[in-house]
């Protein structure tokens, strides 16, 4: 698929269907997102053999005291906490590895703990412009600082948040929970290389400390992998192989972004228009939201909020929000639905875990629906 889609982007770009100059712009607008991508994934490939999401993963379970119902208000609580304060895509990085070490030191289904990562990566990046790339872009046609922002989508946030929890229990964790309700939470797990771990956790700290203090997300993921690099040259250079960088997936989002923007040239953007329509009110907030889902899993998040955006009056505020909160919250049911969805799918991959493909895209899209609808009625509300 990806070698495919990789072909086709570039068959787009040298036959002309896209024009050269559109085509340098689109490679320099993503090659920051490459760079994220390639050293984020190497970084957390690194620091789950340093043994880093593993003691995570134990002092988690041992916080629950054997509760199955308090460790999935902690999984959800934390994921939720990542991707508000720092983004999704952390969240699909570096939690979907400590919430999979969980269930394998628990020795229990790894999938309801996998999905509650993906779905509160998406679900959760609605409150503030640092929790999603698409935010920082509505927050600025909006003209709303960070606080003003928040007050606006802090009760469709909530929303999402709150149908997300209940799907997440009844359609995963419930099925699944041991008898009584109760496990054995495991021992504190001790690193092998204790120097190693602490050189990796460092390096994820600094990682998420430049996140927060507003540092380039690709310059910031690239300065905590070079100290784990060092780290691992020091104490274990055998691990460093080129298999770690993720050649396929670079590929891929590269391929699809040259596909998505040739397709916009040539009919996407008027089709978006139509969909979007030009209805005021609730109906109007409705169909954005609705289209800004639908757009999403067909193509991927940030395009789908792109093409969006470009057919909407600049004062219309409202069905700006609603068509965020589609291309935030719905991109779950495609795994190109939005960078998130993929990072956890290579995460996944990488570990060996593989949720119930059938299972995941019906719960995933009735998710998408109903957080969609209750997030953009929340809108309204507010509106």
């Amino acid at each position: 698929m990806a070698a495919v889609l990789a072909v086709v982007g570039a068959a787009c770009a040298l036959s002309g269907l896209l024009p050269r100059a559109e085509t340098t712009a689109t490679l320099h607008r993503i090659l920051p997102l490459l760079l994220f991508l390639g050293t984020v994934i190497v970084l957390a490939e690194l620091t789950a053999v340093a043994g880093v999401f593993d003691v995570l993963s134990s002092r988690l379970a041992i916080a629950s005291r054997g509760s199955w119902a308090v460790l999935f208000l902690l999984c959800g609580g934390l994921a939720t906490l990542t991707t508000l304060v720092l983004n999704l895509d952390t969240t699909a990085v570096l939690l979907t590895p400590v919430l999979l070490a969980l269930a394998r030191n628990l020795r229990i289904p790894a999938a309801p703990l996998a999905v509650t990562t993906v779905w509160l990566a998406n679900t959760a990046s609605l409150l503030l412009p640092v929790s999603n790339l698409t935010n920082l872009l509505a927050a600025d046609r909006v003209g709303l600082a960070p606080l003003a922002y928040a007050a606006r989508m802090a009760l469709p946030q909530i929303a999402a948040v709150a149908v997300t929890m209940a799907l997440l229990w009844f359609g995963w964790w419930r099925r699944e929970r041991p008898a009584g309700g109760r496990f054995v939470p495991p021992t504190r797990h001790v690193p092998a290389d204790p120097v190693l771990h602490r050189t990796a956790l460092a390096g994820c700290l600094i990682f998420v400390a430049g996140i927060l203090a507003g540092v380039e997300i690709e310059i910031a993921s690239t300065v905590g992998l070079v100290l784990v690099l060092v780290g691992f040259l020091v104490r274990s250079p055998a691990t460093l192989r080129p298999g770690l960088v993720p050649v396929r997936l670079l590929f891929f989002v590269t391929g699809l972004f040259l596909v998505v923007q040739t397709l916009g040239r040539h009919g996407l953007d008027d089709l978006v228009g139509t969909l979007v329509g030009a209805d005021g009110g609730a109906l109007g907030a409705l169909r954005a939201g609705g289209s800004g889902a639908l757009l999403a899993n067909a193509v991927n998040n940030l395009p789908a909020y792109l093409a969006g955006e470009s057919v909407l009056p600049t004062g219309d505020h409202t069905r700006l929000l609603a068509l965020l909160i589609g291309t935030n919250v719905g991109p779950l049911a495609a795994p190109w639905a939005s960078l998130a969805t993929l990072l956890w799918f290579e995460r996944c991959r990488a570990a060996g875990v593989a949720v119930p493909l059938t299972r995941f895209v019906l719960t995933s899209t009735l998710l998408a629906v109903t957080a969609t609808l209750a997030a953009v009625g929340a809108l309204l509300l507010v509106s």
